[in-house]
């Protein structure tokens, strides 16, 4: 019997974990399901809506960071339109293209009424491979966004002239500074210069 009583305690507090899980569920799955009754109600439009709004507030919540950064061969069409470049060798000469995604920025109200805006500055540094800083610049990009939604399709694309640098093995390390929030994240890519 006390082995029943056992098993009868563990579903109930089980059963009472599930509940409490689906009364938390958050705001995202509350916005997914008002979303797909605005849907199949024939109000595809405003689901939408909904939804890009909840991923903007959710977003705000999350570390400041970056979700991509990749060296690409052309200027991007647009978010994740972009050409990887085919490894990380550059020849002498060449410049160093990046793509680079942040997530997390901060928006607040913008100057023109009814927009948001979103600002970040972006510095880097040229390291070789023990760590020592070879070259860097502080507010190498500069990068504003306003628009009526906390968007999350923002990029950057970064070129970094390293003409006349040796051939050999070194870092390109971006540091991106959320101007709204005072938040830093950081990202390095390696890189090689080939020889002649």
């Amino acid at each position: 019997m006390a082995k029943h009583r056992s098993l009868l305690a563990v579903l109930t507090a089980a059963s009472m974990l599930c509940i409490s899980v689906e009364a938390k569920a958050g705001p995202l799955v509350d916005a997914a399901t008002k979303a797909e009754q605005l849907a199949t109600s024939g109000e595809p439009v405003k689901a939408r809506e909904l939804l890009r709004q909840a991923v903007g507030d959710f977003s705000q919540t999350l570390p400041f960071s970056i979700g991509k950064a990749v060296f690409i061969t052309k200027e991007p069409a647009g978010y994740a339109m972009y050409d990887p470049k085919d490894g990380a060798v550059f020849k002498t000469g060449e410049a160093l293209v990046s793509y680079v995604e942040p997530v997390g920025l901060t928006w607040k109200e913008a100057a023109a009424k009814g927009k948001l805006e979103t600002h970040f500055t972006v510095d880097f540094d040229i390291l070789n491979p023990k760590g020592d800083i070879l070259a860097g610049q502080k507010a190498f990009g500069d990068f504003t966004f306003t628009g009526y939604l906390k968007n999350q399709e923002i990029y950057s694309t970064l070129t970094i002239d390293v003409s006349g640098a040796p051939a050999g093995d070194y870092v390109l390390r971006f540091h991106f500074n959320d101007i709204n929030s005072g938040k830093k994240a950081t990202i390095d890519q390696p890189f090689k210069i080939a020889g002649p």
